[in-house]
């Protein structure tokens, strides 16, 4: 996997990844940012939401589970000297479906936390609290 990142003037940079996609970054205007784009530790916090989540619909799916959505909410702490580092990850999952058993969704919830998130299984080896929950919508 690769990926560049160019800077793009004052505190905001360009990073695209080896399959060719970009996103702009930028720091808080208080550090001379423009709000030109998510923070870097935004994009690592979406980075982890994004990939439990399609650990979850896949597992769903592969189980045979009628999902309609999946909605994942994130909060994180920090630590308040530098580097502030994540110091806890709380992903909260909406799912939506027709029919969906608790079990299921339970299951893939764990699967994802435990064995398939490549993103919260290295934060969590580094120290980072990550904790999951989830809830169940059915589709109207």
């Amino acid at each position: 996997m690769k990926a560049t990142v160019d800077w793009t003037g004052n505190a905001s940079f360009r990073a695209t990844s080896g399959t060719g996609h970009s996103v702009q970054l930028d720091g808080p205007p208080d550090r001379g940012g423009e709000d030109l784009g998510p923070r870097p530790m935004e994009m690592l916090l979406m980075g982890v939401g994004g990939c439990s989540s399609f650990d979850v619909v896949s597992i769903l799916q592969k189980s045979r589970q009628d999902v309609t959505a999946c909605h994942c909410e994130l909060q994180a702490e920090r630590a308040d000297a530098v580097p502030s580092v994540f110091t806890s990850i709380h992903l909260h999952f909406v799912v939506t479906g027709r029919n969906l058993k608790e079990k299921q969704v339970e299951r893939a919830v764990s699967l994802s936390a435990d064995k398939y998130c490549s993103a919260s299984i290295m934060l969590a080896a580094g120290g980072v609290k990550i904790s999951h929950s989830h809830e169940i919508r059915a589709e109207d």
